[in-house]
């Protein structure tokens, strides 16, 4: 079966699922779309092209979608697989964060550094806590990047159920949980030493992922809110027929094209690590200092109807008011692109933005 094929049977599950008990059972809910969408056989394989997840993202993101979609396949996989770790089969999350870390089996034969300073093998032990993790109460695993024990970076792959999970949640319900780590035993198998290059390379595709999740749920914003003045009547007309509503429904869509222009442009770009990265930048910045916006006139125009909880609408915007400010925001995506522009030595943002 096609990559494309996956895809079409992915989005296919997406639109049939029924979302209505997220906020009520949402380990329950994400368990129930990962198994509909294995029974479906529309798990995209590792490997499947950049493009076609991020289109998927945006579907979940429309959908709303409670299952880290995502997570899984736009960044912990790629990572896992990059850095030679086994890459399982369920749902995952990631986590970032620095940790106490120390080796297992101490190397006190090296002769080098403080004792402790180096391990027979890579097996570690790990406490401390990973703050605000995505869906870690219905992860099956959860790739945490932090500091080694001895110098750089490191990637392990923690069983979910290996920390003290305490939950929380963000604006929209979405599981937002800390894993308490005490001592956790973590073997050589499931730890990878990695490049400064592999951290950077999580940091932007979990902002694309964040992106894209955001453009799908705008989308879902234009089709609630044209639907809604298209069908409500005031002083004898729908409100669709009003000039002020019309000028603010072309704002709406306006902003939601830019922010899938740029979110799409971040998935097609070039496998260029800096290209890749640049573009990605882009398109969380853009999604990021978009969401103002489209929720400001999708709220506005739908009245004191949008605010309520049996208003789909609220679904789309309290997601899109969380997913900003997770992964980075919009001013860590915007100094980032500009030390980019100015350390290359160049003071032309504009066509640097639109290469390609």
């Amino acid at each position: 079966m096609s990559n494309e094929s996956v895809i079409r049977r992915a989005v296919a599950v997406l639109a049939g699922t029924d979302l209505a008990d997220i906020q009520e059972r949402p380990a329950e809910s994400a368990r129930a779309v990962w198994n509909e969408l294995r029974a479906a056989d529309a798990l995209p394989p590792l490997g499947t092209d950049r493009a076609a997840l991020v289109a998927l993202a945006r579907e979940a993101g429309y959908r709303g979608t409670p299952a880290p979609l995502a997570e899984t396949l736009l960044v912990a996989r790629p990572l896992l697989a990059e850095a030679g770790l086994t890459v399982p089969d369920g749902p995952l999350t990631v986590a970032s964060g620095p940790l106490d870390i120390r080796f297992t089996h101490v190397d006190t034969a090296s002769g080098v550094g403080p004792l402790g300073a180096c391990g027979t093998d890579d097996a570690v032990r790990v406490s401390g806590t990973l703050s605000r993790v995505p869906w870690a109460r219905a992860a099956d695993a959860v790739a945490v990047l932090t500091e080694g024990p001895s110098a750089g970076p490191v990637l392990l792959l923690l069983d979910a159920a290996e920390g003290v999970r305490v939950e929380g949640a963000n604006l929209a319900g979405e599981p937002r949980d800390d894993l308490v780590l005490i001592d956790v035993a973590v073997p050589a198998d499931r730890v990878r030493r990695v490049p400064a290059a592999l951290v950077r390379e999580a940091q932007w595709r979990s902002g694309l992922a964040r992106a894209a999740l955001i453009a799908g749920a705008a989308r879902r914003c234009v089709d609630l809110t044209v639907t809604h003045t298209a069908s409500r009547v005031q002083f004898g007309r729908p409100l669709s027929h009003f000039q002020a509503v019309k000028q603010e429904e072309a704002k709406l869509i306006e902003e939601a094209a830019l922010m899938a222009a740029a979110v799409d442009a971040a998935g097609a770009a070039p496998a260029d690590p800096a290209a890749a990265e640049f573009a990605a930048w882009t398109a969380a910045a853009q999604a990021c200092a978009s969401v103002g916006e489209v929720t400001r006139i999708a709220h506005q125009l739908h009245g004191a109807i949008g605010f309520t909880e049996l208003s789909p609408l609220r679904l789309a915007t309290t997601r899109m008011w969380s997913w900003r400010d997770e992964d980075g925001g919009e001013h860590e995506w915007c100094r980032r692109i500009g030390r980019r522009v100015v350390e290359g030595g160049s003071d032309r943002l504009w066509p640097q933005v639109t290469a390609g």
